[in-house]
């Protein structure tokens, strides 16, 4: 049986990387009826797309989409960092299908901004080469940990995170999430927004923080790669959905998708990649 969510938040899905969930992911998807759903950045990762590595359940999910906005779901798309290719095309509108940098919602009589949230890291702007590196580490680092997992389970060991410890235990990458976070607050907050909804730093959150500007909430989704979180919003409520094991079940064989829709897909993804098409700094609607 279906849930039906006025409005579900995912960020940092990485889809054509080896970190992404996939899965899980198409698992959630199947077991929600959303009205609207924000695609809050990095959905695709164009940085570390390879024409050889698509699998097929990265394809599902991209159908299953397209299942959603036939039925009615509006998509809202808005770019990050690993798909900024496609920042100079925001304001692109297709029948349900929008593409954005940011999102401005009301809801409830309260100011919503949406975005990713990478403008507030500088290593992307200053060093972009650099951040690309590192996020090239970070998805080998992903499917090493996947792979030393699957034998601490044949050992009757739980799964551990090296990047959660990595990061929980490295000064700098504490401080970078707590600059992150009280940037996006402040901001949000000197503008006027009750709430600010970001992804980017792969930490999910909901919390209230009190500002010289007022009370403000937020939000952050979490990713697909190690979270496997979203945000859901029903009845004037946030909720954070965590997608654990045990509600894992196999992909449906009935959600097949043709070997034509999957090249087409991948050429999509090369084309983007391969012309230079980035844009550094967001558009006239951009942060």
């Amino acid at each position: 049986m279906k849930r039906n969510v006025e409005i579900v938040v995912i960020s940092d899905v990485h889809l054509g990387s080896y970190g992404c969930q996939a899965n899980f992911l198409l698992d959630y998807l199947k077991g929600i009826k959303p009205e609207v759903l924000i695609l809050n950045g990095d959905f695709f990762d164009i940085w570390q797309f390879k024409k050889s590595y698509f699998p097929i359940e990265h394809a599902q999910i991209i159908q299953k989409l397209i299942k959603f906005a036939a039925h009615g779901c509006k998509i809202y798309y808005l770019t990050g960092n690993h798909d900024d290719a496609l920042r100079r095309y925001a304001d692109f509108n297709t029948g349900m299908f929008h593409l954005r940098n940011q999102l401005e919602l009301q809801l409830d009589g309260k100011r919503y901004w949406f975005f990713h949230g990478d403008v507030f890291d500088s290593s992307i702007h200053f060093s972009p080469s650099i951040a690309k590196l590192g996020a090239a580490s970070y998805d080998w680092l992903i499917w090493l940990n996947r792979s030393i997992n699957l034998v601490r389970e044949k050992m009757g060991l739980k799964p551990s995170s090296f990047s959660k410890k990595i990061k929980s235990n490295i000064k700098n990458a504490v401080k970078f999430v707590n600059d992150f976070e009280q940037k996006a607050i402040n901001l949000a907050a000197q503008k006027g927004f009750d709430y600010v909804v970001c992804g980017h730093i792969h930490d999910p959150k909901i919390q209230e923080f009190e500002t010289p500007h007022g009370r403000i909430t937020y939000l952050n989704s979490g990713d697909w790669v190690e979270s496997l979180t979203a945000l859901e919003y029903n009845n004037g409520k946030w909720r954070l959905h965590k997608h654990e094991d045990f509600d894992y079940n196999i992909v449906s064989p009935r959600l097949k998708v043709s070997d034509s829709s999957v090249m087409n897909i991948l050429e999509l993804s090369s084309t983007l990649k391969n012309k230079n098409m980035t844009d550094p700094s967001f558009n006239k609607n951009g942060v």
